[in-house]
């Protein structure tokens, strides 16, 4: 952690000070801005490995600052720690939403708790050498499910409950991927890209710097295919070696399968620690959601690795949950109700559905089934 080097940008002098000393004296190199302009000439020039900004400036509010970083190459995947006087959920949220990596109050236990957050972000934690990380695994056995949109939004909150923990969302769907539209990733990196890389290349080490870390969603992410011309120069015997280097870098790594059922994605489902099957509220998806299952109970997968969410895309009318399950043998662990136009203006946006409604009943729901998730995954994955 010595000599790591930290911008730290705030108009009080007296807070520039005292945090600054206090930054010194656990061996960080501290470079000082008293605004905004100067410290995004300081970030792009100087390039730390962090930057702390009180969002209260005189020329740039943090959250221009924070955009226009993030609207830069050399800036996009920088750690930025918003320290604000201001503890309303309202500001904080305006932060993340921007691109902060965090937001800390200014108060009594400040430091504390960022010694704590540059622990995580300044030196991020190396993966203890032979153990993989959680492989979680979205599939559905009918299109139209909201399989991306919820592999999205449940994967932020996976990463947003546990900010020590690094997760990665590889988009497998076939022939277009589907995750980089939800979260507004642009980059031309991408799963069939990286298949005609040299198997020697594409090592935990490479994967960890080379996969763009998207805010405010706060995972990394291998895009899918850009369109079906794309897709069929992927690699197919490529992808399992990638995913065993995303589980050597990454501490959750999280599949979306879509409806595939192939020789890619069977590989993945026998190794997952979870399958998050999503199901509908009508007969069909009922009727094919059973199918599946008994596909894959004939290929070994036990009834501990499945994770039923029901998920109501297109209405209130259909099958209860009682009756979905008794029709496809299976328990359903979560359901996500109807929710009209508010998902479709979240994935236009490109945000996750708990920052753009917050207060919603179903970003209650979305947290509590990633906390689930993960825990069941750990579970199956340390017996």
């Amino acid at each position: 952690m010595a000599g790591r080097k930290i911008l730290l940008i705030d108009a009080d002098p007296a807070s520039l000070k005292y945090l600054a000393e206090a930054l010194r004296q656990q061996a960080y190199e501290v470079l000082q801005s008293s605004s905004g302009k100067e410290g995004l000439i300081a970030a792009w020039r100087d390039l730390p490995d962090v930057v702390l900004v009180d969002p209260v400036l005189p020329d740039l509010s943090g959250e221009e600052l924070a955009a226009r970083l993030r609207a830069e190459p050399r800036t996009i995947d920088l750690p930025l720690v918003a320290l604000s006087s201001d503890a309303r959920p309202a500001r904080r949220q305006s932060c993340l939403e921007a691109g902060f990596t965090e937001f800390l109050v200014k108060s009594p236990q400040l430091l504390p708790s960022l010694r704590q957050a540059l622990a995580t972000l300044v030196s991020p934690g190396q993966r203890p050498h032979g153990e993989d990380g959680l492989l979680i695994a979205f599939l559905s056995a009918k299109g139209g499910t909201g399989t991306s949109s919820l592999c999205a939004n449940l994967a932020m909150n996976i990463a947003d409950q546990d900010r020590k923990e690094r997760v990665v969302v590889a988009d497998l769907v076939l022939p277009i991927g589907s995750i980089a539209g939800i979260v507004g990733y642009t980059g031309t990196q991408n799963v069939v890209t990286f298949s005609k890389m040299p198997a020697g290349k594409t090592t935990p080490e490479f994967l960890d710097e080379s996969l763009a870390l998207l805010n405010p969603w706060r995972f990394h992410i291998l895009a899918g295919a850009p369109d079906p011309g794309k897709s069929i120069e992927l690699d197919f015997g490529r992808v399992s070696q990638l995913i065993v280097s995303l589980r050597s870098a990454f501490d959750v790594v999280v599949v979306d399968l879509g409806r595939s059922l192939s020789r890619i994605s069977l590989p993945l489902i026998e190794q997952a620690d979870l399958l998050a099957m999503i199901v509908g509220g009508d007969l069909t998806t009922a009727d094919l959601s059973r199918t599946v299952w008994q596909y894959l109970q004939d290929k070994g997968v036990q009834t501990s690795a499945m994770y039923l969410i029901m998920n109501r895309p297109v209405g209130l009318a259909g099958l209860t949950r009682d009756q979905a399950e008794k029709s496809i043998g299976l328990p359903i662990q979560a359901a996500v109700p109807y929710l009209a136009e508010n998902l479709s203006l979240a994935n236009y946006q490109n945000r996750p559905y708990c920052m753009k409604f917050p207060g919603d009943t179903t970003s209650i729901i979305l947290s509590e089934t990633a906390r689930q998730m993960v825990e069941l995954a750990r579970q199956r994955h340390s017996s």
